[in-house]
């Protein structure tokens, strides 16, 4: 009988330096995680790695961190096989990867149009390639995308339109790494308190998200704050194997589909 629980397990979180991806590295270590390998962006993100990579091994877990732009499938390509040389091979792989832009289609440039691509669904793809290049049998891969996919809204078209490519590649790849008993899924959080939301708002849109939900009031910033996704993204890369080929928005009641 196959073991899907997490105790033991081998992990690789791209952006698992800070906010939710931080969060998931230490709630997963504290589900009984054996090794963690974390990913970060830029220098800018060094130090919360540093910290991260320190309470992970605290907490007893063999812990790594590589620094790359996953932009480019040859260096997603290195983040897989430094992982596997550093810790062995995952058995689940995380990513937390994104980019917003917040803006009219007639403002958007041709620059910032391929850049939210390359970070939000080129990196996406070539993630999901090497993972099932290099996951273990029975492994776990999950992508975060956003709950905007279930929205009808203005402004965000490059950051919903390059997430929801994901989605595709979710269904897909599900199919083709089935047979490996690798299950594929991926998660849409709602508007969350962290600072990836607030740079892109103005203060009457940040009033009117935190009020948006149908659970707002219970929530203690009125946000999808990063602890309600967390049990849900363990429970995805654990136990809720059986789940796959899916795109859940965890929002709140913030959009649906």
């Amino acid at each position: 009988m196959v073991d899907h629980s997490i105790k033991g397990k081998t992990v690789l979180i791209a952006g698992g330096a800070k906010n939710l991806g931080g969060l998931i590295a230490r709630d997963l270590a504290a589900h009984g995680a054996r090794a963690i390998a974390i990913h970060y962006n830029s220098d800018a993100s060094r130090a919360e790695a540093d910290r991260t990579i320190a309470d992970l091994k605290a907490a007893g877990v063999q812990a790594v961190a590589f620094q790359a732009d996953l932009s480019t499938a040859a260096a997603t390509a290195k983040l897989f096989s430094n992982t596997v040389a550093a810790i062995g091979r995952p058995d689940i792989a995380i990513n937390t990867v994104g980019k917003v832009l917040k803006k009219p289609i007639a403002e958007t440039s041709e620059e910032e149009f391929d850049e939210m691509f390359a970070v939000n669904t080129k990196a996406a793809f070539f993630f999901i390639k090497e993972a099932g290049l290099h996951l273990n049998d029975h492994g776990k891969l999950l992508t975060l995308v956003t709950s905007l996919l279930g929205a009808y809204t203005p402004f965000y078209s490059t950051y919903a339109g390059s997430k929801a490519a994901v989605e595709h590649f979710t269904r897909a790849a599900s199919k083709e790494y089935g047979a490996r008993g690798i299950s594929v899924n991926a998660i849409g959080p709602g508007p969350m308190d962290t600072p990836f939301f607030y740079g892109q708002e103005s203060k009457e849109a940040v009033a009117y998200h935190k009020t948006a939900a149908a659970l707002s009031p219970f929530s203690k910033t009125g946000l999808t704050d990063i602890e309600d996704i967390a049990p849900h993204v363990r429970f995805l890369v654990s136990e809720g194997w059986w789940m796959t080929g899916q795109t859940i928005l965890v929002n709140g009641g913030y959009t649906t589909k």
